[in-house]
């Protein structure tokens, strides 16, 4: 612009050389461009020895759309005879990517929400725990931005049932729609690029009162949403050098995390909104479904019958659960590493046991769930009125019997009258108290009852008995000198 202005002050090549600093050629130059109507700052294309070969850069841009890597076009250059280098090959690629994106850019139209409508759900790789691969549940309201973290160790069906029951009752309600990925506990194949359900799934929705619906297959950018908390989830969730954050040493400290950062993220102001989400999710629960009172029954697993046994077996392994379910059918599931066994209680379905996830060969058993009856032994049981009134004395008179009988003593009848002699004397609860030393120390002799509730009443009762520092109870050899005699 200093040239043509300097032109137009002097009307003289040299003149506006002198005063813009150039040569009288360059003014020249632009002053005939301007005539002609070129913009003169634009320089003039040159002819490139790759201008024979932009066709066939043009046609294989197209056939990859627009994917093609400038190393691969430059092989094939090369052997239709091009002889430069790669650089000049890479910027004409790059040069017809750009034209080719220009023509068939997707455009994304706003997705204007509707707040009780829809929540998508999605999978992230978790952290690993004891060796054991993680997965995230990821769940958000598309209108509140509201999101739930739920960590698993698998991606099942009765563990989606869970997660969603679990979900649904965060939120408060149920939307009307659930857009999910084509996974194969959704959708089990596409006809002309339509999905077919998986039939498994459908109860769930209509137990909920929602409609199960997909996106295109490996397309995220109809489910940006998700695929936004899954990277944030797993960017903090996810022990990395990043974050800083430790292994987790068991799968409970993962649900804490998840519960945190679940917490976190609802309670802070939303970029897009400027809002909290939490805050948003009080207005759109009014628009939001009830939750039913009873989960969808797939949350709780697989249907089991309890042996007569009172166990149950998963994976060729035996559970023990409570002995009064015997013949009836429970539900079991796997949360983490442990097992979560259901019944249906008063009508209401509870949880009735849980145990470590074990391997077969090695069963898992809980004395609680079988009653208090000593194995291989019978329970002291009375048939007639003396029997009654011994074992009436309390639960030493049974130890009594049940020790003294395994010993094979003699007398016992008449003992355990003696017994009851005593404790309308001396009470029942001392009585009782001297059986069940006599059946720990071994002492069913004929008076050894009467020494042991003396020495019991004359000692305090509170006063425990300890060995003196200075004698031993280790015995002596005194009596190996009587060898031989």
């Amino acid at each position: 612009m200093e040239i043509l202005e300097a032109y137009d002050l002097t009307g003289s090549y040299r003149a506006a050389a002198e005063l813009a600093g150039c040569d009288h050629h360059t003014v020249r130059r632009y002053v005939l461009l301007r005539g002609t109507g070129v913009d003169p700052t634009v320089r003039a294309d040159r002819p490139k020895m790759i201008d024979e070969f932009m066709p066939k850069i043009e046609e294989l841009v197209e056939r990859s759309g627009g994917r093609i890597g400038g190393d691969v076009v430059h092989k094939k250059l090369r052997a239709m005879g091009f002889t430069g280098t790669d650089r000049t090959t890479r910027r004409a690629v790059a040069a017809a990517k750009k034209s080719y994106r220009a023509g068939n850019r997707r455009v994304h139209r706003p997705w204007i929400v509707e707040p009780g409508l829809w929540m998508q759900w999605d999978w992230g790789f978790g952290p690993k725990v004891d060796g054991r691969q993680t997965q995230l549940w990821c769940a958000w309201l598309a209108w509140s931005r509201f999101r739930v973290v739920i960590p698993t160790f698998d991606k099942t069906l009765p563990t989606i049932a869970a997660c969603l029951d679990t979900t649904f009752r965060q939120f408060g309600g149920v939307p009307t729609y659930c857009l999910t990925d084509n996974e194969k506990t959704v959708t089990v194949d596409h006809v002309a690029r339509v999905a077919v359900r998986n039939p498994d799934i459908l109860p769930i929705g209509r137990h909920y009162g929602t409609v199960m619906r997909t996106c295109m297959p490996a397309d995220p950018q109809s489910k940006g949403g998700t695929e936004a908390t899954v990277r944030i989830a797993k960017r903090d969730l996810v022990p990395t050098e990043v974050n800083l954050r430790v292994a987790y040493s068991a799968f409970a400290d993962l649900e804490v995390a998840c519960a945190e950062f679940t917490a976190e993220v609802n309670g802070r102001l939303h970029r897009e909104t400027r809002q909290v989400p939490a805050q948003m999710l009080a207005e759109e629960r009014l628009r939001l479904h009830l939750v039913p009172e009873q989960p969808y029954v797939g949350v709780f697993g697989e249907t089991r019958k309890v042996g007569k046994d009172s166990t149950v077996s998963v994976g060729s392994v035996r559970y023990s659960v409570p002995h009064a379910l015997i013949d009836s059918k429970v539900w079991v599931r796997f949360h983490g590493d442990e097992l979560v066994v259901a019944a249906v209680i008063d009508g209401m379905v509870t949880e009735i046991a849980r145990h470590q996830r074990s391997t077969p060969g090695n069963p898992r058993i809980r004395d609680e769930h079988y009653p208090d009856t000593a194995r291989g032994q019978r329970t002291p049981k009375p048939v007639n009125a003396a029997e009654a009134a011994f074992l009436a004395i309390g639960p030493g008179a049974a130890q009594w019997l049940m020790e003294a009988a395994a010993q094979g003593v003699t007398r016992i009848r008449f003992k355990m009258a003696e017994a009851v002699t005593l404790a309308k004397l001396r009470g029942n609860q001392a009585v009782d108290r001297a059986l069940g030393t006599a059946a720990l120390a071994g002492r069913f002799a004929e008076h050894d009852l009467m020494a042991i509730l003396d020495y019991q009443s004359a000692r305090e009762p509170d006063i425990p008995s300890r060995a003196s520092e200075t004698h031993s109870l280790q015995p002596g050899t005194s009596a190996w000198a009587q060898l031989g005699r």
